[in-house]
């Protein structure tokens, strides 16, 4: 049996009974957790930083708004790649800190870095890990540190084997929205279901999205607000990684589009709208679509969120019954990019598992080094 496409489909199609999985480990972890966060989230003037390297700084630039609204404390989302060459400028000395990683493996250098430094920059730190590796170096630290840390390990079916994060990405973003919610997470049942449905129907429509990754399109571009913007970004990693950069990408806002990044599209282009369930978001949202489907140059583009607008045309477009404050719909919504990027990748006769033919990514980052900061610079 060919051994192509081994894991991603599998993956990627499996999402929507993980998420049950994950919502089933959440509630019988949410005392634990509760207890962890309480008095940490009361510490007066704490700050929350989400943190992660590639897919996974993703996950906190799409939760960072909900997680602050919910806590009511300053929240921002900083890569571990950032944190790692510039601690000073992300963790302030006398500024009590919760640090958020989000680790697939739990083995990338940079995120075991940034632990390290939170600790010895910040005179008050506490670690909140949520990750997919029982056997990660994170996880261990959290059993050596057990009063500051609390680790939520994921179900073994979110430790991804392929190289590109889909599961992972998903669960944990899942994960983390659900955390700090200000009311229990058995309350969110209906919602959880919702998704699960929204998850599936998206699955359900893939041989169109097979279909689409099938023209010779070379650029494609993700656009979304708000929170959604953090869905587009990952969402083009995952369709330039798994292209293996045959396919260049890029994300923005429907707004910051306009301001100069509208540059990149050609003939060959391919949009792909990620709408906002905001009626009063929308409304800027529809104008830039309307303003490139008047495009001379016959832009395609996918429409996904809304129900079919008939002031531009798509090629595809998919209602997913969408509700303003239903946070977690931007779970599902990373579907699309995912199955567009596992589409693409057969297309062009990759393996997606593996669709790195130089080896120049992998699935755990190799080869960089990690050099200790000076501690002259650290005042």
């Amino acid at each position: 049996m060919s051994s192509l496409n081994r894991y991603t489909r599998k993956e990627i199609n499996g999402q929507p009974a993980l998420w049950k999985s994950v919502y089933e480990l959440l509630l019988s972890k949410e005392r634990e957790a509760e207890a962890f966060l309480t008095p940490i989230l009361n510490v007066p003037q704490i700050q929350i930083v989400l943190s992660g390297a590639g897919s996974s700084a993703f996950i906190g630039d799409a939760a960072q708004v909900f997680v602050q609204q919910h806590t009511g404390c300053f929240t921002k989302s900083v890569a571990t790649t950032d944190i790692v060459t510039h601690p000073q400028l992300y963790l302030p000395e006398r500024i009590p800190t919760l640090l958020v990683s989000f680790a697939r493996s739990g083995n990338s250098p940079e995120s075991l870095e940034t632990v390290k430094l939170a600790d010895s920059f910040c005179n008050e730190v506490y670690h909140l890990i949520i990750t997919c590796n029982s056997e990660g170096e994170l996880v261990r630290y959290t059993k050596e540190n057990d009063r500051k840390s609390f680790a939520l390990l994921l179900p073994e079916e979110a430790n991804d084997k392929s190289l590109a994060m889909t599961g992972s990405f998903t669960s944990m973003l899942f994960s983390v929205l659900l955390i700090f919610r200000k009311r229990r997470i058995s309350t969110a049942k209906e919602e959880v279901d919702k998704i699960i449905a929204q998850g599936n129907k998206i699955l359900e429509k893939q041989d169109c999205l097979k279909e689409i990754a099938a023209k010779d399109y070379e650029r494609v571009v993700f656009l979304g607000s708000g929170s959604m913007l953090g869905i587009a970004r990952e969402s083009h990693l995952k369709l330039q990684e798994l292209s293996d950069g045959q396919v260049i990408c890029k994300y923005d806002s429907f707004l910051g589009f306009r301001h100069g990044p509208r540059a990149v599209t050609n003939e060959k282009t391919l949009m792909v709208y990620l709408f906002s369930p905001d009626d009063h978001v929308y409304q800027y949202e529809r104008d830039l679509a309307v303003s490139i489907d008047n495009d001379l140059r016959n832009i395609d583009c996918l429409s996904i969120g809304r129900k079919v607008d008939d002031t531009f045309k798509s090629s595809f477009s998919l209602d997913l019954n969408l509700v303003a404050d239903e946070e977690l719909n931007i779970v599902p919504t990373t579907l699309v990019g995912q199955l567009l990027g596992m589409y693409k990748s057969l297309d062009l006769g990759l393996d997606p598992d593996k669709p790195s033919k130089s080896g120049a990514i992998s699935r755990v980052v190799e080869g960089v080094t990690i050099y200790p900061y000076p501690k002259s610079l650290q005042a």
